[in-house]
C-alpha cells in the first residue's frame, strides 16, 4: 500500500523528461501506465480534474491510444492556447487519457456558491479548495488547496485501487472515494465508489473527457464515431470539418491548425444502454468502444488537431451515510496491418432509432 499526504497544492509541473510517480499493470493484451497523484511531483496537480486513475499510456497490440496531447504548461495560461507548432495548457486543463472532472450542471464544484470569500469549496477527486473572492467559479483557473484528504493506493495483480478520504467541516462535504481501474484480456473496467460522509447531500455530475490520441493520429476523416441511437444537436459541429450522419459523427477534413470541432451529442434515453459509444480508426485499424451502467445526464465530442474527446456525463446523488457507484467498461480492438478485416459492427450499432426526446447539455 502506498500512502499519500497531500497538502497545500503548488502549480502543476511543465511537461518534461521527468519521471512522475507511475505504476503499471498489465493483462498480457493491455499495458497500462497510470500516473499517482502526487503534490510535490505528480503529473497532474491542477484542480479541475480527479488526481486518481489518470492514464499515461495504454498499449494494445502495438498501438498506443493515451498521451500528451499538449506541448508543456504553463501557469499564465488559460484552459490551452498556441504557440507556433506547440500546444501550450495550463496546469488544470494538462490531462491526459481517462480524465474525470466532478461538477454540477450549473458548471459548479459542490459549495462553490455557498462558501465566502477565503472560504472552502470542494471538487471530488482534488479535495478542499479555498474561495479566494466573490468571482464565478473558473474550472481553468488554479485554486489553492487548503485539503487533499489522504490517499491510499492499492495494486494487486491486474489492478490498482486508488482511494480518498476528505472531511471538510468549513463546507459540510466529506467522503470516501474509490476509484478501481482494473484489465481483463482487451478490456479495462473504471469502477467508482462515493460514500458521503459529510453533513450535506452530494448532488453533482462527473464526466469523463476521454482524451484520445490513437496512435498519434490527428482527428480526421479516417475517424468515425458511433453510438447507439440517431444523434441530435443543438449545436452541430462546423460542417466544413465534421458533420452528423444519423447515428454517428463523420470528419470532413483533417483536422490543422487550430481547428475546433464541438458539439452536444443529443438523442439518447434514459437507458443506461445508450451509454455506449465506439470510436473507430480506419488508418491504424484500431479502435475502441466504451459503456457506462449508468444513464446518460448529456454527452458532448470535443476535438482539436491533437486530441480527440467524446465526453459522457452522469448524475450522482447521495444523502449522507449513503454510498453510490457507477463503472464505465472500455474495449480495446485493433488488427494487424495484414489481416483481413473483421466486422466491428453490432446489430447494436447497425440501426440507431429515433429519439423519444431531445436530451442532454452543451
Amino acid at each position: 500500500m502506498i500512502r499519500i499526504g497531500l497538502a497545500t497544492c503548488v502549480a502543476a509541473a511543465s511537461l518534461c523528461a521527468t519521471e512522475y510517480p507511475s505504476a503499471k499493470i498489465s493483462s498480457g493484451d493491455l499495458k497500462v501506465k497510470l500516473y499517482l497523484p502526487d503534490t510535490k511531483t505528480g503529473f497532474y496537480r491542477g484542480s479541475r480534474f480527479d488526481w486518481s486513475g489518470m492514464i499515461a499510456s495504454l498499449i494494445y497490440r502495438a498501438h498506443e491510444y493515451y498521451g500528451p496531447w499538449f506541448r508543456r504548461v504553463d501557469p499564465s495560461v488559460r484552459d490551452f492556447t498556441y504557440d507556433g507548432a506547440d500546444i501550450v495548457a495550463s496546469p488544470s486543463t494538462a490531462a491526459v487519457g481517462p480524465a474525470e472532472e466532478f461538477i454540477t450542471g450549473a458548471d459548479q464544484p459542490l459549495g462553490y456558491n455557498e462558501a465566502k470569500a477565503s472560504g472552502t469549496f470542494v471538487k471530488i477527486g482534488v479535495g478542499a479548495l479555498r474561495k479566494p473572492d466573490d468571482s464565478e467559479y473558473d474550472r481553468f483557473r488554479l485554486y489553492e488547496l487548503v485539503d487533499g484528504g489522504t490517499w491510499t493506493v492499492q495494486k494487486r495483480g491486474q489492478s490498482i485501487e486508488f482511494a480518498q478520504t476528505l472531511n471538510d467541516p468549513r463546507s459540510g462535504y466529506g467522503y470516501i472515494y474509490r476509484k478501481t481501474v482494473s484489465l481483463s484480456k482487451n478490456e479495462m473496467t473504471i469502477g467508482h465508489r462515493l460514500r458521503n460522509t459529510g453533513s450535506k447531500p452530494i448532488d453533482t455530475n462527473v464526466y469523463n473527457h476521454n482524451f484520445l490520441r490513437i496512435d498519434g493520429i490527428a482527428p480526421g476523416p479516417d475517424y468515425t464515431i458511433t453510438v447507439p441511437f440517431a444523434i441530435q444537436s443543438h449545436r452541430p459541429p462546423d460542417a466544413t470539418l465534421a458533420e452528423i450522419r444519423g447515428n454517428q459523427i463523420v470528419y470532413r477534413k483533417l483536422l490543422i491548425n487550430q481547428d475546433v470541432v464541438f458539439t452536444p451529442i443529443e438523442g439518447f434515453g434514459s437507458d443506461p444502454k445508450d451509454y455506449d459509444m465506439r470510436i473507430e480508426n480506419k488508418r491504424s485499424h484500431a479502435g475502441l468502444r466504451i459503456t457506462g451502467d449508468r444513464p446518460l445526464e448529456s454527452e458532448a465530442l470535443w476535438s482539436i488537431r491533437a486530441v480527440l474527446a467524446v465526453e459522457p456525463f452522469v448524475k450522482i446523488h447521495a444523502a449522507p451515510g449513503e454510498e453510490f457507484s457507477w463503472s464505465m467498461k472500455y474495449t480495446y480492438f485493433a488488427e494487424p496491418a495484414s489481416a483481413p478485416r473483421p466486422r466491428l459492427s453490432s446489430s447494436r450499432f447497425s440501426s440507431a432509432r429515433a429519439p423519444a426526446s431531445i436530451s442532454g447539455s452543451e
